[in-house]
Formats: C-alpha cells, structure tokens, sequence
C-alpha cells in the first residue's frame, strides 16, 4: 500500500496539469499536520482565509506586510500598471495616447466616470468644472493668515481639510453616510474640487510672493485659468499664458493625474472608509503626498541636482550614492521595474519648454546622471529606471516654478485620480471601514508601581535649558519667588 500511495502521489502532478486544475491554494500546517484548501480568486487569496490556519494554541494565522508589498485591499477599475513592462493605463487607456491626444479635463472625466465623454459631455463637463473655480470667500482669511514663508502643500492641506467647514449640508458626521449614496450628490463635491484647488493653490503661490489674488476667468481654458491666475498682473491687459507652456502642463497634469493604489490614494480611500467627509478625506491624501517620498520626490531631485553642481561632480557624487552615502532621487520606483513611461513622456515635452524659457543648466547634470546610471551595472542590476519625477521638476524649474511649488503641481491632476476613488469606494460593498491588525511584541501584564518605588528605566534628557529669548523672563520670574 505504501508503495502504491507513492506511485499516486508521483503522478498526481501530471493529473493535476490536465482537466483537474483548481484555482486554490493547498497549506500544510506544519505545527499542526492539518491540510487547507484556500480558493484563489483573481489571483488572490482572501486573508480572511488565513483565519482558519490556527496554531496548536488556537491563535489565528495573519499575513504580515507592513508596506503592503504584497497586499491587494480593493477592486478597482481605475487605472492598470505593469511593473515590468513600463506599462501605465487610465481605465484602458495607454498614457501615452492620452497624453498625446488629450486635455486633462477630457482624462478627469474618464478617470471619474470610466468612459471618454462625448463633446457634448466633455463641454457639459468643463462648464460644470469652470463654474466651481472660485473657492468660497470664507476660505481667503484662512489663506491670508498663512506666514508669507509656509510651506505651500501645508497650506493645501490645511486649507482642503477648511473647504469642508463651509459645506455641513453635505458632511456625514451631521447628515449621516447616506449623503453621498446619490451620483448627483458626489458629483457635485467633484466638480467644486477640481474648480477651485487650482484657485486655492494659485492664490496659495501668490501669497508667498506677496501679490494680490487673481480671481478665476472661466472664460479660459483648465489649465490657461490656473496659469492666469498665477501669473497675471494688475497691469496686464488681456493677459493670455503663452500655449506651449499651457500645453506643457496639461501633459503633465496628465501624467500626474492617477497611479493607482499608491500612498495619497490609499490614504483616501482609508479616510472614507471611515465615513469622513470628502474634503476631509482629501485633505488627508494631500497630506501624504506632502512626504518626500512620495509627491515630494520632484522636490528632492532639484535639491540633489543643484547640490551635484556640474556635470564633473557626477562621478563623485554616483561613488558616494554606491557608497551609500547619497540618496539618488528620481531613480527607481516600486512599481516600476522598467523605465516609468511617464518619464518617457515628459523628457519629450522638454525642448518644447526650452525653446520658450530657455534652456535649464541643471538639464546637463540630469542627462548626464541619466546617462551614467542607465549604463553602470550597479543601477542596471538594481532595476533603477528614472521615473516621473526625475524630468519634471526640472521643466517646472525651467518656468520659474518655486521648488516648494513643485508637490502643489502634483496634487492638482492628483486629485482627479483621488476623486474617482473616493467615488469608487463610496460604492463598493466591499467598503468596511479600514482597520490592520498588528503583531504585539511589548509587556505582558504587570501592575501599577507607585512614582516613589519606581527605579529609572528610560534613559530621558530631564535637563532643562533656558531658551536665550526667555532668560530675562525667567530671571524676573526666579527674582519674584526669592
């Protein structure tokens, strides 16, 4: 019989690769010798299913993946990468026709709705848009209280998280969760989202360099509306932004406007799980995207390349990055393990830019550091293609864009993407609010000590120094109680 059982099981495999294919998973428990079958859907096993995976002890199995490098959290429709192949697509779309074909409000559309719209759709859609691009009037104390010097992605933040003071009708903390269960309502937030963040963001820039706000021309086009009110002096007449510039930026915004589950956007999609509202929830997305790793990354690739200087200390400076003792920004990509299309896309854009504004320095340094890399084997085994964010500061550089500025150019196609999650989530049946579980590693129970028996057990600077602005406060203070 034994010798039997081991023919079976030697020809079980070939079985198996004929019409007895299952689309699950087969587990062996080592600690316990028990068997489990876990059904693989869409190439997937439900971590639910772990649940029945338990040790001797009866403590439940769990997937542990702190950065989610491997952890599906939600169907979507939205967008498609391949990683290995260099391949981006917005509900189908290859990026690289919709950035050669398209404007940015037809690609909103699309992200929102999931279909290219009509031309009677499309200018129904942008008056719609153009019709919400002045925020509300309670929103410009909030931005001129600001400090000329804040952070622009701060005040962004700050200032989406405000929007949702103004519109209580449509919050869910005081009109329930079923507010948004109406197309029409959700349509309606997207729509005074995608009007006023650029309003918000150009009165944002003009601001910080002490100008007075330009309200919104919905006369103009998406993009032409936020240059204007940007840019647009009081002595300008009939001031226009110069169309290869404005067509720069619309590609851009393109490329920007959705990545699927990245960080900012799974950052939304957690903020609504919790039935926040959307203002709020979108405030929480522009805060992640704030972090240098992520929406910040075009920032940091500036600050390397100005502090590589010239094309003659890139050999050095490639050393010290092998060295580790240099972050090479703007190279690599979780996802991407090829070269980031959009990067394609936007070193092409460049010289369109140039020819208007001139030729900027630092694309020497970023061509040559391209080249260096792409062709040492250190960066080639390491799968570091440049990605997005590598070209794109430097054409925003090159049209007078502040390096702090950089990120706000990112959130505003972002939110977009954002938006067509947010309403995707909204609708999901699968959209319980997001809660992890952890892996507890501290104390076991132990009791209270009382302050006087207790012996010091964490090492604490308790040492307190005067602050130099307050020794004349404190001497005064040390006087009065002698």
């Amino acid at each position: 019989m034994d010798r039997l059982n081991k023919v079976n099981y030697q020809f079980a495999p070939a079985a198996a690769a004929g019409g007895s294919k299952k689309d699950s998973l087969s587990v062996v428990d080592n600690r316990t010798g028990k068997s489990y079958e876990l059904p693989i859907k869409d190439g997937a096993i439900n971590a639910t299913d772990l649940a029945k995976i338990k040790s001797p002890a009866g403590a439940v199995t769990r997937s542990y993946d702190p950065a989610y490098m491997n952890t599906v959290n939600c169907i979507s429709r939205i967008s498609f990468i391949n990683g290995e192949k260099g391949i981006l697509e917005y509900r189908g779309y290859p990026i690289e026709q919709l950035a050669g074909k398209s404007t940015f409000l037809e690609v909103a559309f699309l992200l929102v709705h999931g279909e290219l719209p009509t031309s009677k759709q499309l200018a129904t859609f942008s008056k719609k848009v153009m019709k919400n691009s002045a925020y509300h009037h309670g929103l410009e104390p909030f931005i001129k209280a600001f400090r000329h010097d804040a952070h622009p992605m701060a005040m962004m933040s700050t200032l989406m998280a405000a929007l949702s003071s103004f519109y209580p009708e449509a919050n869910p903390a005081y009109v329930g969760a079923g507010i948004y269960n109406s197309r029409q309502e959700r349509n309606k937030h997207i729509y005074r989202v995608l009007g006023c963040a650029p309003a918000i963001a150009a009165a944002c820039y003009r601001h910080r360099i002490g100008k007075p706000i330009n309200p919104p021309k919905e006369d103009l086009g998406y993009i032409e509306n936020f240059l204007y009110m940007m840019d647009a002096d009081p002595s300008d007449k009939d001031y226009r932004p110069h169309p290869k510039i404005v067509n720069a930026i619309e590609i851009l915004f393109i490329l920007h406007a959705e990545h699927e589950l990245n960080c900012s956007t799974a950052a939304i999609r957690h903020m609504t799980s919790s039935q926040a509202d959307v203002y709020t929830s979108l405030a929480g997305a522009v805060t992640a995207l704030y972090g240098p790793r992520h929406g910040g990354a075009n920032e940091a690739v500036l600050r390397m390349l100005d502090s590589i200087g010239s094309v003659d200390n890139i050999p050095q400076f490639i050393q010290d990055v092998k060295n580790r003792k240099k972050v090479l920004m703007g190279f690599g990509h979780r996802v991407y393990k090829n070269y980031d299309p959009r990067a394609k896309l936007v070193r092409t854009i460049a010289d369109d830019v140039f020819s208007i504004v001139g030729r900027e320095p630092m694309i020497e340094i970023a061509m040559e550091l391209e080249r260096i890399a792409l062709s040492d084997e250190y960066f080639v085994k390491r799968k570091l293609y440049p990605n997005v964010d590598f070209y794109s500061g430097v054409i925003y550089k090159a049209l007078g864009i502040p390096t702090e500025m950089f990120t706000i150019m990112f959130t505003l196609p972002r939110l977009s993407g954002w938006l067509a999650h947010w309403d995707e989530f909204v609708e999901d049946p699968e959209n319980k609010i997001v809660r992890p579980r952890q892996i507890y590693k501290g104390y076991k129970r132990r009791d209270y000590v009382p302050a006087v028996e207790r012996r010091q057990l964490v090492d604490q600077e308790l040492k307190y120094v005067i602050d130099s602005k307050d020794a004349r406060r404190e001497a005064s203070l040390k006087e009065a109680r002698a």
